[in-house]
């Protein structure tokens, strides 16, 4: 029979976090939100108002001073602030993915099947689909729409 775990609280997660050689800053000027990092990678973390943990933004890799996004291009990922874009490069991912999986070990988060094969990207901005309902040109009827016309004039 499984056990129920307990979940632990937000001084638990900072202080396991430390153990762990985790950076752990608090965020200037807001209460109960910490700005945890390591590998070059961040995640903000707040106190619940029953004592727990809660991620606030997710973990991503630091740029200047802000925590990038993995955009997906099709073609290429990119991380992205609001004043940058750089190309995602393997070794980047790896230390995202790593960083995730241990953040999410310490904090309880869930393990998905798809997350455990890589690092999945926050936005998918694929040009070949990007606005190709708007300029289409008028379709004609489909074959169903075009048979059923047929059979109603027998």
């Amino acid at each position: 029979m499984p056990k129920k775990v307990k979940p632990r609280s937000f001084d638990e997660i900072l202080s396991q976090l430390r153990t762990l050689q985790f950076d752990v800053r608090e965020t200037p000027g807001v209460a109960n939100h910490v700005v945890v990092s390591k590998y070059g990678c961040a995640a903000i973390l707040g106190r619940a108002k029953d004592g727990s943990g809660v991620l606030l933004h997710k973990p991503g890799i630091l740029l200047g001073d802000e925590i990038a996004i993995l955009l997906d291009r099709g073609f290429q990922k990119f991380f992205k602030t609001s004043r940058l874009e750089i190309p995602a490069t393997a070794d980047r991912l790896k230390a995202e993915h790593r960083f995730t999986e241990e953040l999410d070990e310490v904090t309880g988060g869930i393990g998905l099947y798809n997350e455990a094969l890589g690092t999945v990207s926050d936005e998918y901005m694929y040009d070949r689909v990007k606005g190709r309902d708007q300029d289409a040109p008028p379709r004609g009827l489909t074959p169903w729409e075009l048979t059923a016309g047929a059979a109603d004039s027998h």
